[in-house]
């Protein structure tokens, strides 16, 4: 197959690589209108009780939350004073008047609701509810209404909160942080290219694979709009991976290239050369990303599921880049690739070197090389004694964001979460309303309960609110929902509201996460036996690649939760836990980066060994002729993530910092120290495979 393509390029190259940059063009112009179409929120689970509370409030009650949390603190220390009262109804007639507002309602026009007023009595609540269920508008109207009414409004101050606001806040945050870490990340990635490529020309070779995988991405997660929601988050990973795979395949396709090159054969003949080798790692590398993350369409939420398509798709079309018109470009190049020399050795890879003498040392040494590997690891895996797990809320916000700080406000100056309260319906109690006070009176009774709202009835269904005392998303808000749904009940009763979203979806991950780590080992140890012929070295794979996973969450921990090493990565508001989605999203995403790596290793070590060499030396030779392409890029890959750390939003910083260090790690210490100590410690036993599944390995 890659024989035949590697002709078929080079009978046809420029039509190949015109047609190329046509279809690009044209999906990048497409793909752009995705920018509009992002959606911040995708935590939740649809399938969980609190989701069909969720139904039930809005097409029965028809009840939607405030989209706008508004505060007025009163100048006079009273919102009951004269001069307050007259401010907050004039603020709330300004508020009404607004052609987005569907409904307003403020401690005073409720009444004087006293569960709409401060512990201190010093500040209120105004709700804002909008007409609008449009994601994309909601969250424009969420900075509209912060950029007029946050700050002073006749002498008293305003702050401004909520879904809408929390939304726009960190859309916005995301895209302006992505375009600051690409200011960055980029030329330092050009110029560690051409560092390592030796050659101008040769170092813009990753564009055309990285590319063609952005903008293509743009387009497909365009197309995914028009039929779901897509998380804003996917952007980030879209970059990261189309700018490190294009780096990656760049990298093992033009040197293959260039060893092919300069060893005087045709240009025909060394596309076809570079295909059948570096083109047939590069594909089942890519199919090894591919399944892997295509894991993350496993969970509920649709923030993990965006991922999940975001990363397949980027892969697979980083994989069509490299295998199609970067070939291309090549054949058009030929021997020009070196053009522009920067660094002479950097042109072509030496057949012996200081790899090969590092893989022979440790060779010679594996069992004092592995226990200390085990030690290091071991030290970063300590810290997940004290791992603890949440979901995103405004604490992912800069200190100084002005929908933090309103939220915080909130969360001081207020008895219980007014705007997130616990809401329970009874489906079919309309004539049970005894057993609905029984129960009412029951949560009461349960701590952390600020207090319970009387029956609202609705033909067989029934609402019951009851306002609680923490933040929503948080472990202790989970233990709250699981003892409000243990309490006992003669008639049905789902359990919603937003910490009984938080809690559903924690289950929802904990509950698919077997699953997704049976898929993940299934298809690893079957592709990586395809591709090896072993038995022995797919497991061996899985076993390393989730004992560097577990370092990179123990150093996550360590971090995020502990507070240690904090300059490592800037400011944050330090909330004691780590976000779950976000740790599942690095955990998959640093799996299927690893695995790629294990593949390009693992490719020239039976190249070697096929050749006829003993273990010792094909794996010396292997680790000599693509470590320097795994560490060059790794590390560059690390650049394009570590990026990520200088964003505000404290996931998406985590997320940089644990797939760049997920990264390092694997490159060093894994695949320098512990993958050839292994290998000479088992020996033969590493090309052992049952005579029943030999004529399933491919041959190379």
């Amino acid at each position: 197959m890659f024989e035949k393509l590697g002709h078929a390029i080079a009978h046809r190259s420029k039509a190949i690589f015109l047609l190329s940059v046509t279809l690009v063009l044209l999906f990048g112009t497409l793909g752009t209108q995705v920018f509009s179409r992002f959606d911040s929120g995708g935590y939740s689970d649809p399938n969980s009780d609190s989701a069909k509370v969720f139904e039930y409030l809005e097409d029965t009650f028809g009840v939607k939350d405030p989209a706008v949390v508004i505060t007025l603190e009163s100048s006079q220390g009273s919102v009951d004073n004269e001069a307050t009262v007259a401010a907050a109804t004039s603020l709330e007639s300004n508020l009404r008047n607004e052609s987005s507002a569907e409904n307003v309602i403020s401690y005073w026009s409720a009444g004087r609701n006293p569960a709409f007023k401060s512990t201190d009595g010093t500040s209120a609540y105004i709700f804002v509810y909008l007409k609008s269920d449009d994601f994309t508008e909601i969250d424009s109207l969420g900075g509209y209404y912060q950029d007029k009414y946050e700050g002073t409004f006749q002498n008293e101050r305003i702050r401004v909160a909520g879904g809408a606001v929390f939304a726009n806040a960190i859309n916005g945050r995301i895209q302006d942080d992505l375009k600051l870490s690409e200011a960055i990340s980029i030329p330092l990635t050009f110029i560690m290219l051409v560092l390592v490529f030796g050659a101008l020309v040769a170092s813009a070779m990753p564009l055309v694979i990285g590319v063609t995988a952005i903008l293509g991405t743009f387009f497909g997660l365009y197309l995914l709009t028009l039929v779901t929601d897509v998380s804003i988050f996917a952007l980030n990973l879209t970059t990261g991976l189309g700018l490190g795979l294009g780096i990656d395949y760049a990298l093992l396709i033009v040197n293959r290239f260039r060893e092919e090159i300069a060893r005087g054969i045709s240009r025909e003949d060394a596309i076809v050369n570079t295909l059948r080798s570096a083109g047939k790692t590069v594909f089942y590398s890519g199919l090894t990303v591919v399944l892997t993350l295509i894991s993350l369409a496993f969970f509920p939420m649709n923030f993990l599921k965006s991922m999940g398509y975001a990363g397949a798709i980027v892969v697979a079309l980083a994989v069509v880049g490299a295998l199609i018109p970067l070939p291309a470009l090549l054949m058009m190049l030929g021997e020009k690739v070196n053009k522009g020399v920067v660094r002479k050795s950097g042109l072509a890879p030496k057949e012996d070197g200081g790899w090969a003498s590092l893989s022979r040392f440790v060779m010679k040494r594996p069992i004092p090389v592995v226990a200390f590997s085990l030690i290091v690891l071991g030290l970063m895996i300590a810290p997940l004694n004290n791992v603890k797990f949440s979901q995103v809320d405004s604490r992912v916000l800069p200190a100084s964001d002005p929908a933090y700080q309103a939220s915080a406000f909130i969360e001081e100056k207020f008895p219980g979460q007014e705007g997130n309260p616990i809401e329970i319906i009874f489906p079919n109690a309309g004539n049970q309303i005894e057993s609905v006070n029984e129960y009412a009176a029951k949560l009461a009774q349960v701590k952390d309960i600020v207090r319970v709202g009387t029956p609202d009835v609705k033909g067989e269904a029934v609402r019951l609110i009851a306002v609680h005392s923490m933040a929503p998303r948080t472990p202790e808000a989970q233990d709250l929902i699981n003892r409000i749904r243990a309490i006992d009940s003669p008639i049905e009763v789902l359990v919603g509201g937003i910490a009984a979203d938080y809690a559903d979806t924690q289950d929802g991950i904990a509950q698919t996460l077997p699953w997704v780590f049976l898929w993940i080992a299934i298809t690893v140890l079957v592709l990586l036996f395809l591709f090896t012929g072993s038995v022995l070295l797919p497991i061996k794979a899985i076993i390393l690649n989730f004992a560097s996973l577990a370092a990179t969450i123990g150093v996550l921990t360590l971090i995020f939760i502990e507070g240690k090493f904090t300059f490592l990565v800037g400011d944050f508001i330090q909330t004691g836990s780590l976000d779950t989605s976000t740790l599942v999203l690095i955990a998959v995403v640093a799996f299927g980066l690893s695995m790629d790596y294990e593949v390009f290793l693992l490719s020239r070590i039976k190249e070697e060994h096929d050749a006829g060499k003993s273990n010792v030396e094909s794996v010396a030779l292997g680790l000599q002729k693509s470590a320097r392409i795994i560490t060059a890029a790794a590390f560059i890959l690390a650049i394009v993530f570590a990026a990520f750390i200088i964003s505000g939003v404290t996931s998406i910083k985590s997320m940089g910092f644990g797939i760049a260090f997920a990264i390092l790690l694997d490159a060093t210490l894994i695949r320098a120290l512990l993958v050839p100590a292994l290998m000479r410690l088992f020996g033969d036993w590493n090309w052992w495979a049952p005579k029943a599944l030999r004529r399933f390995q491919i041959n190379h």
